[in-house]
């Protein structure tokens, strides 16, 4: 009896302690995703391809921009990459678009500064650009080869099981895109898109975090990083730490929570940087790398990013302490269980007000005029540009479109587990014909509706929508 009731005091305990986590990055988190979200309805990415060229510096630096502005999940990261390698792309400056989009992004920042302060938000972005720079110095070393090359090509054909970008997306102008209506609920669905894809990195990320910090004892730590040896130390702690982000299985903003956990229980500055750098070389990840690049490309990947990412830690743990602003003492916001009235409190009413809009807006895009050329991944929620989809597969007539291959595969698995009773039933009231081209579409992922007669019509775009407007008595 004892047993069980100390087993329910410390399952309630850890549940206590990661829903203060969440309680406390709550705001930054909505914030984050709401900006991050709107940088990614405003830019275009087909532009993204067309300067990638190369792996000169103004390539890197274009890479890098465009990284911070697509925002996305590692696994989306590494499939756009990937589609951008297949349509002539240069390697090195995909793999600089993969690690900006992951690790230069707003949501993290936010993050990080509500957990464990500016000195990391700060870190995040100095240490990113040292990541991106021994990046691409390394990798046109490590992928400059005659050999090298031949093999990329071998593994970087459309017909090597890679996805492929097609299309051009949205060419209107960036302000006219900014005084479209339809372009904010496009933000909105990006934001609500971007958190249900993430929802299961979050989870893992705040679970791990609070098992760590309630149930691993300080003393386990002291065995695996090294304390006292002065700059040994801060060498080891740089390069054990991505090892930790392999094992953890947990990566975009989810382990953030994780670093905290880390930076408390004794990892250095260096260390933790290097960590939250290391999302892009978790074991799925690498399994993914393996399925688009052969084992010898991805071998090399892990490699190379592992040494650029602990180098990249340890040069930015020197940097922030010879200004000394490393934090004198190992802690992070304080993760309290009890319920007060402070600013973070109100920020986090504002916030979840935010995400009420936010919602509504997504759910409701096509009256706003949202959803024109977007559909939403069936498998992991995330909102992606028909035009430049790196998969898609149609079911019963119906297009759907995917953020990866990875999603795509679970798709044409198993249809019917993603799409419910919309597959099983043509009597469902939800699967609806565009009566101009014959395309099934859903309420919810139409680009476009029309009243005509008392009746409501969807389309699967906006050229559909406007045939019909014309002459909709010959489409009745």
């Amino acid at each position: 009896m004892t047993w069980w009731r100390g087993a329910i005091d410390g399952g309630g305990h850890i549940g206590a302690t990661a829903l203060a986590m969440v309680w406390l990055t709550l705001w930054p988190l909505v914030l984050g995703l709401t900006l991050s979200g709107a940088v990614q309805s405003f830019v275009r990415r087909d532009e993204m391809v067309r300067v990638l060229g190369t792996h000169r510096p103004r390539a890197i630096v274009a890479s890098s921009l465009l990284g911070m502005a697509s925002s996305s999940c590692s696994y989306a990261a590494s499939a756009l990459a990937r589609s951008m390698v297949v349509k002539g792309a240069d390697f090195v400056s995909a793999m600089v678009f993969m690690m900006a989009s992951t690790n230069l992004v707003i949501e993290l920042g936010f993050v990080l500064v509500s957990l464990l302060g500016w000195q990391f938000a700060a870190s995040e972005f100095v240490g990113g650009g040292l990541m991106i720079l021994l990046l691409a110095v390394g990798g046109a070393y490590v992928f400059g080869g005659t050999r090298m090359r031949q093999v990329l090509a071998a593994h970087s054909s459309p017909t090597a099981g890679g996805a492929v970008l097609d299309g051009v997306g949205d060419k209107r102008t960036l302000a006219r895109r900014l005084r479209s209506t339809g372009g904010w609920v496009d933000a909105a669905s990006y934001a609500v898109a971007d958190f249900t894809m993430l929802r299961k990195e979050l989870i893992g990320g705040y679970g791990i975090a609070a098992i760590i910090s309630v149930c691993v004892p300080e003393r386990a730590w002291s065995v695996l990083f090294f304390h006292g040896h002065g700059v040994w130390t801060t060498v080891e702690n740089a390069v054990v730490a991505p090892l930790i982000a392999v094992a953890s299985f947990v990566c975009s903003v989810g382990n953030i929570p994780l670093a905290a956990a880390l930076w408390i229980n004794g990892l250095g500055f260096g260390g933790v940087i290097a960590f939250i750098f290391a999302d892009l070389i978790t074991f799925p990840l690498l399994l993914v790398y393996r399925r688009y690049y052969g084992t010898a490309i991805a071998l090399r990947l892990f490699l190379l990013f592992w040494a650029v990412m602990a180098g990249a830690g340890l040069l930015t743990g020197v940097l922030i302490g010879a200004a000394h602003l490393v934090p004198a003492r190992h802690h992070a916001a304080t993760f309290s269980s009890a319920f007060s009235w402070n600013v973070t409190t109100f920020a986090n009413f504002v916030a979840l007000a935010l995400a009420l809009v936010l919602y509504v807006l997504h759910r409701q895009r096509s009256r706003w005029g949202g959803g024109v050329g977007y559909a939403i991944d069936p498998v992991c929620g995330m909102q992606v540009e028909r035009a430049l989809a790196p998969a898609n597969a149609v079911v019963d007539g119906a297009p759907y479109f995917f953020c990866s291959d990875g999603c795509h595969e679970r798709f044409v698995e198993n249809p019917v587990r993603y799409l419910h009773e919309t597959v099983k039933g043509m009597e469902n009231s939800d699967l609806l014909v565009d009566p101009v081209c014959g395309m099934r579409v859903t309420p919810s992922d139409s680009a476009s509706t029309r009243k005509y007669d008392g009746t409501t019509y969807w389309f699967c775009c906006e050229g559909c929508a406007e045939r019909f407007e014309k002459d909709p008595a010959s489409f009745h």
